[in-house]
């Protein structure tokens, strides 16, 4: 039975258990409950703190599981990612008082830095030649300067305006791009490639649509160069001879472009349906 590791909450929490349960798989009913078993599916889920998952995955406690890039990386674990799975998109800046003078990396050789995540802002300095001593705290860094235990902070920036609240401003480069993945250990179990084929499939479901149409046959090759599919459209034959069905699959977001596109070229009937699942 394959062990996967999904995270109990936070904002990894909800996504991750409609992308499984999209994928097939039947989740837990009790948020308390700290341990599922699929037995149709033959998996096993146990529900963690997001932090702890790559531990347990690379010490081979648990086959596979779902966490961030960036807690990945701060774990030191053995676990290697396997897919990103495109939701839980972050980015982690520096950020030093406005007007302190703090505009470059090497100025921080020395200073104290406020993170969640010591290891990987530690390794992205030293890669760099620079020392600084890490004050790790478990969430609002921003408040670290002001109240006296640090020179500048590391973290997660989305528009920037909680550091510009506090005073800070971004400087440097971005220490990392993260985003959810699907990470592994040890394990061989050949269960893995099938969650992952599943995973896969939720997504290119997400991303893509199905269009329908009617076409004047003349304008095939024409239509062609504007949705071409994943390997081809599929053409029919109709009962007027001088049109054809063709149904092609085209980015969601996408869809309205290719159809004012097709539309121009006389394609008329033109219908998008969403896709559940898929396989490529």
């Amino acid at each position: 039975m394959l062990r996967i590791a999904v995270p109990n909450k936070g904002s990894l929490s909800e996504v991750a258990a409609q992308m499984l349960a999209e994928a097939g798989y039947s989740g837990r009913k009790d948020s308390r409950k700290l341990v599922h078993a699929d037995t149709r599916n033959d998996v096993e889920f146990f529900y963690l703190r997001p932090r702890d998952i790559a531990t347990y995955v690379g010490s081979g406690a648990l086959d596979v599981g779902i966490t961030g890039r960036d807690l990945l990386l701060d774990s030191g674990s053995e676990a290697r990612e396997i897919a990103e799975l495109d939701f839980a998109d972050s980015t982690f800046r520096f950020a030093a008082p406005i007007g302190s003078g703090i505009a470059d990396l090497a100025q921080l050789a020395g200073k104290r830095v406020a993170t969640s995540y010591p290891k990987l802002v530690d390794d992205f300095l030293r890669a760099r030649g620079v020392v600084s001593t890490l004050v790790r705290l478990d969430g609002a860094v921003e408040s670290a300067v002001q109240l006296g235990v640090a020179d500048a902070v590391a973290d997660v920036v989305s528009t920037g305006a909680t550091l510009k609240a506090a005073g800070l401003e971004i400087f440097g480069p971005v220490i990392l791009e993260s985003t959810a993945v699907l990470i592994g250990g040890p394990s061989e179990d050949p269960g893995i490639e099938r969650l992952l084929r599943r995973l896969r499939g939720v997504l290119v479901a997400r991303k893509y649509v199905i269009m329908d149409y009617d076409l004047p046959a003349e304008q095939l090759e024409a239509a062609s160069a504007v949705a071409g599919g994943i390997e081809s459209p599929t053409v029919s034959p109709l009962k007027d001879g001088a049109w054809v069905a063709v149904r092609v699959m085209v980015r969601a977001d996408e869809a309205n472009e290719v159809m004012d596109r097709l539309y121009d070229l006389g394609a008329r009937a033109i219908l998008v349906t969403a896709i559940h699942a898929a396989r490529l």
